[in-house]
């Protein structure tokens, strides 16, 4: 009998970390007085994630952003194929950082005596932060590094999308 032995060789560029956490909370202040109301986002394009807010250095990618009674629940992965990317999972892993933080603009908002009330924003990009601007804006949970699947499966918004596409084309 002959085994055939393969190796699986798997690259820094296709390892990936799992985190999730708050983005943003609502009818909470923030450290400037601002609070975020449910359905105030929108997002145009793809939600960057970002570390501390820098445009250079992205980190990852955000697959799921949903509102519930709490805040803004995101879903993402760490791309640890750059040096940045593993050095903030590493701090994450170990406790150091747990911050989230949103980069937005505001398209509507109300003045309270201690900040706004956010109506509406559009919302670019949600980083991993030291020190987040809401303080109950963290991340909840952390996975150790994966080999990043690779699946002709869509993700279930996807599915649902196009579900609602082929509906419209039908119903034309």
């Amino acid at each position: 009998m002959v085994r055939i032995m393969t190796e699986v060789k798997t690259n820094d560029n296709c390892l990936v970390a799992d985190i999730e956490g708050y983005g943003a909370v609502f009818h909470t202040p923030d450290l400037n007085g601002d609070i975020i109301v449910p359905g105030a986002f929108r997002h145009d394009g793809p939600v960057r994630m970002l570390y501390q807010h820098a445009a250079e250095t992205p980190i990852g990618r955000w697959t799921s952003l949903k509102e519930d009674g709490f805040g803004l629940f995101v879903r993402g992965q760490i791309i640890l194929s750059s040096p940045r990317a593993r050095e903030v999972h590493a701090l994450l892993m170990g406790g150091a950082l747990d911050g989230l933080s949103i980069g937005y603009q505001t398209i509507r908002a109300a003045k309270t005596k201690a900040g706004r009330r956010i109506l509406s924003a559009s919302l670019w990009e949600i980083s991993v932060v030291t020190f987040p601007m809401a303080p109950h804006a963290r991340i909840t949970k952390v996975s150790p590094p994966r080999p990043e699947r690779q699946t002709l499966e869509p993700s279930p918004d996807q599915f649902a999308t196009a579900l609602r596409q082929a509906a419209s084309a039908l119903s034309v």
